[in-house]
Protein backbone atom coordinates (compact mmCIF):
# COMPACT_ATOMS: atom_id res chain seq x y z
CA UNK A 1 0.00 0.00 0.00
CA UNK A 2 1.06 3.53 -0.66
CA UNK A 3 2.79 5.42 2.24
CA UNK A 4 0.10 8.11 3.18
CA UNK A 5 -0.61 11.22 4.11
CA UNK A 6 -0.19 12.04 8.15
CA UNK A 7 -2.13 15.28 9.14
CA UNK A 8 -0.93 16.38 12.37
CA UNK A 9 -3.60 19.17 14.48
CA UNK A 10 -4.28 19.61 17.82
CA UNK A 11 -7.91 20.65 16.56
CA UNK A 12 -9.84 17.63 16.10
CA UNK A 13 -12.26 19.57 13.51
CA UNK A 14 -9.56 20.92 11.33
CA UNK A 15 -8.05 17.50 10.93
CA UNK A 16 -10.78 16.00 9.87
CA UNK A 17 -11.61 18.94 6.78
CA UNK A 18 -7.63 18.20 6.24
CA UNK A 19 -8.09 14.59 6.22
CA UNK A 20 -11.09 14.58 3.94
CA UNK A 21 -9.65 17.54 1.55
CA UNK A 22 -6.76 15.25 0.97
CA UNK A 23 -8.38 11.99 0.78
CA UNK A 24 -8.17 12.26 -3.49
CA UNK A 25 -4.76 12.30 -2.83
CA UNK A 26 -4.49 8.61 -1.48
CA UNK A 27 -4.59 7.15 2.14
CA UNK A 28 -4.58 9.68 4.75
CA UNK A 29 -3.91 9.33 8.16
CA UNK A 30 -3.97 11.45 11.45
CA UNK A 31 -2.51 12.50 14.65
CA UNK A 32 -3.51 15.16 17.31
CA UNK A 33 -0.18 15.40 19.23
CA UNK A 34 3.50 15.21 18.78
CA UNK A 35 4.01 11.77 20.23
CA UNK A 36 0.87 10.12 18.20
CA UNK A 37 2.49 11.69 15.25
CA UNK A 38 6.20 9.83 15.96
CA UNK A 39 4.57 6.70 16.57
CA UNK A 40 2.47 6.97 13.06
CA UNK A 41 5.87 8.42 11.04
CA UNK A 42 7.49 5.22 13.17
CA UNK A 43 4.67 2.58 12.34
CA UNK A 44 4.09 3.73 8.84
CA UNK A 45 6.43 6.20 7.24
CA UNK A 46 4.41 8.77 5.65
CA UNK A 47 5.58 10.46 2.28
CA UNK A 48 4.06 14.00 3.52
CA UNK A 49 2.67 15.18 6.44
CA UNK A 50 0.77 18.43 7.24
CA UNK A 51 1.75 20.04 10.57
CA UNK A 52 0.32 22.58 12.40
CA UNK A 53 3.15 25.11 13.88
CA UNK A 54 1.31 25.19 16.94
CA UNK A 55 -0.09 21.77 18.81
CA UNK A 56 -1.25 22.89 21.87
CA UNK A 57 2.03 23.10 24.38
CA UNK A 58 3.86 21.05 21.69
CA UNK A 59 5.81 22.46 18.94
CA UNK A 60 5.20 21.60 15.13
CA UNK A 61 8.39 23.58 14.65
CA UNK A 62 10.35 21.22 17.00
CA UNK A 63 8.78 18.30 15.37
CA UNK A 64 9.88 19.45 11.57
CA UNK A 65 13.30 20.19 12.76
CA UNK A 66 13.48 16.57 15.18
CA UNK A 67 12.51 14.68 11.63
CA UNK A 68 14.66 16.89 9.45
CA UNK A 69 17.70 16.76 11.09
CA UNK A 70 17.25 12.42 11.29
CA UNK A 71 18.03 10.70 8.73
CA UNK A 72 15.93 8.11 8.98
CA UNK A 73 13.13 10.86 8.06
CA UNK A 74 14.86 13.62 6.64
CA UNK A 75 13.22 12.71 3.29
CA UNK A 76 9.67 13.21 4.61
CA UNK A 77 8.17 16.18 2.88
CA UNK A 78 6.65 18.24 5.07
CA UNK A 79 3.96 21.37 5.10
CA UNK A 80 3.39 23.34 7.73
CA UNK A 81 -0.21 25.69 8.42
CA UNK A 82 0.15 28.10 10.89
CA UNK A 83 -2.15 30.79 11.56
CA UNK A 84 1.48 33.15 11.92
CA UNK A 85 1.90 35.11 8.63
CA UNK A 86 5.19 37.50 9.66
CA UNK A 87 7.95 36.97 7.45
CA UNK A 88 9.98 36.11 10.33
CA UNK A 89 7.39 32.91 11.00
CA UNK A 90 7.82 32.14 7.30
CA UNK A 91 11.53 31.71 8.16
CA UNK A 92 11.49 29.62 11.05
CA UNK A 93 9.61 27.32 9.76
CA UNK A 94 11.57 27.17 6.59
CA UNK A 95 14.59 27.28 8.72
CA UNK A 96 12.82 24.29 10.69
CA UNK A 97 13.55 22.17 7.45
CA UNK A 98 10.01 22.27 6.42
CA UNK A 99 9.31 22.24 2.33
CA UNK A 100 6.32 24.25 1.80
CA UNK A 101 4.53 27.01 4.60
CA UNK A 102 0.97 27.94 4.18
CA UNK A 103 -1.13 30.39 6.22
CA UNK A 104 -4.26 29.13 7.87
CA UNK A 105 -6.86 30.16 7.24
CA UNK A 106 -6.57 28.26 4.11
CA UNK A 107 -8.54 26.69 0.75
CA UNK A 108 -8.78 23.50 0.50
CA UNK A 109 -8.52 23.66 -2.68
CA UNK A 110 -5.19 25.50 -2.32
CA UNK A 111 -4.05 22.84 0.13
CA UNK A 112 -4.95 19.87 -2.14
CA UNK A 113 -2.75 21.27 -4.78
CA UNK A 114 0.40 22.29 -2.19
CA UNK A 115 0.18 18.68 -1.44
CA UNK A 116 -0.06 17.10 -4.76
CA UNK A 117 3.05 19.24 -5.98
CA UNK A 118 4.84 18.57 -2.88
CA UNK A 119 4.38 14.50 -3.53
CA UNK A 120 4.62 15.03 -6.97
Amino acid sequence: MAEPILVVDDQRELRLLIRLSLLSLGRVETAGTVAEALAQVANDRPRLIVLDVSLGAESGLELCRSLKSDPATSGIRILLLSAYGQDADVAAGLAAGADRYMLKPFSPKDLVAACAELIA
